[in-house]
């Protein structure tokens, strides 16, 4: 029963971007402030429709970032993308270049102010990602970076990359970190939704300064250790055994 509401949820959930996506352009054509409000819509559609079809609450805590800041966000799957959105009063993404080619996604992406990287050497990637953040330094709001480059399930781990200090230290900015536990509940792959209470929750900010190792030593731990209680009191236990090495399946 549960696979079929899931089933019946995310074909509605699609379905939904089509339809808000083609219904809201008109509107996000005009200013980014009407692209802000058309995704900000479909936000919170995604989050009442997972609350009563699949049982899926969510919840935001912590003190919402309201100025310039870098959030460094843990991401397990497209669910934490929505509560960020959804909380955040102008977000802007570092994403994948190859999302810009997705239908709808990619159309709004370019109007709220996201910064596409293309994938390639390290150097490279991080080298186009400072240039892209500094050409819209102009555009006012809070630049969120996923520091391990992708979705991460609850039994997995990677390590964080540089790229979260190289904005960091350029934009001279606070790092507001961000744990999660949508991964117990909204899987990155498949169709299976979990009723229980999804959380995104904002830290507390790492003060402009800080030397790399310790920038990165200092966010990789709070992150970790935050999401690893969140998950743990959603019931989930099946964690890496040790940093680094992944749980097999």
């Amino acid at each position: 029963m549960q696979y079929a509401r899931s089933l019946i949820f995310v074909t509605q959930m699609y379905a939904m971007m089509a339809v808000m996506g083609v219904g809201f352009f008109p509107l996000a054509l005009v200013s980014r402030k009407g692209a802000v409000w058309a995704c900000k819509a479909y936000c919170r559609w995604v989050r009442w429709t997972a609350g009563w079809m699949v049982g899926l609450k969510s919840e935001i805590r912590g003190p919402v970032p309201q100025g310039e800041v870098v959030v460094a966000a843990k991401h397990q799957s497209f669910f934490d993308i929505i509560l960020l959105y959804s909380a955040l009063p102008s977000a802007k993404f570092i994403m994948k270049q190859e999302l810009l080619w997705t239908p709808f996604i990619g159309q709004y992406a370019r109007r709220i102010g996201c910064v596409p990287v293309a994938r390639g050497k390290r150097g490279a990637a991080i080298k186009k990602m400072v240039e892209d953040v500094a050409a819209g330094a102009t555009v006012p709001g809070q630049l969120v970076i996923y520091p391990q480059g992708t979705r991460v399930a609850p039994d997995r781990y990677l390590p964080y990359k540089v790229g979260s200090h190289v904005l960091y230290a350029q934009l001279e900015q606070p790092c507001v970190p961000a744990a999660t536990n949508v991964g117990v509940f909204w899987p990155r792959t498949g169709i299976l939704r979990k009723p229980g209470v999804a959380v995104v929750e904002f830290l507390d900010p790492i003060a402009p300064g800080m030397a790399r190792g310790a920038f990165m030593k200092a966010l990789e731990a709070v992150v970790e250790t935050r999401s690893q209680e969140l998950m743990r009191d959603a019931g989930f236990s099946d964690f890496p055994t040790e940093r680094g090495e992944q749980t097999a399946r």
